[in-house]
């Protein structure tokens, strides 16, 4: 029996708390098709394969402020316990603790959609590395610009008119005769 979780629908699940990209306890129960309760304690049965660096338990103050962001959350699903954070390596670990066929294919659905926004920050960090040599090699260039704009408009300006006038000056005394 195959079950389908497309990327994009787990990408958007991932949330990024204390500088990792994480899936929440709730969420992973729902891929799973287990309750969080059920997740949990088989974690918590095998609580040496999920070292601080895989899971975590978010704090009080964390919880709150995932409330404040999604206030749409349904009925039920903000509990009395503080959800646990799973990273990259915690998901895979949960493959060994919950090891039934869906659990095997949405496990290899989450590692895949690590590995897409992994590819998709690189892109990111190459593009704005980029950006930056550009603005480097911009720096500077406002004021070149602005000389070619002046030469510009010098020979855009029409020529003063240097006609040759017609007979001729005279100068005497100081007072000029044309």
């Amino acid at each position: 029996m195959e079950y389908s979780i497309s990327v994009e629908s787990i990408a958007s699940k991932i949330i990024f708390i204390r500088g990792e990209k994480v899936l929440l306890d709730r969420d992973l129960a729902a891929m799973y098709g287990v309750t969080t309760k059920v997740l949990n304690q088989a974690v918590r049965r095998n609580s040496k394969r999920f070292p601080a660096d895989f899971m975590f338990e978010l704090t009080k103050e964390e919880n709150l402020s995932l409330r404040s962001q999604n206030v749409t959350l349904k009925r039920g699903q903000h509990s009395k316990y503080l959800p646990f954070a799973f990273t990259e390596h915690g998901v895979a670990m949960l493959s060994s603790v919950l090891s039934s066929e869906r659990a095997i294919e949405v496990n290899i659905a989450v590692v895949r959609a690590f590995v897409h926004l992994r590819k998709m920050a690189i892109t990111y960090e190459a593009l704005e590395r980029k950006l930056r040599d550009i603005e480097d090699r911009q720096e500077g260039q406002e004021e070149k610009i602005e000389v070619i704009f002046e030469a510009i408009r010098q020979l855009m300006a029409p020529p003063e008119k240097k006609g040759n006038k017609i007979g001729f000056e005279v100068n005497e005394g100081g007072i000029k005769y044309s």
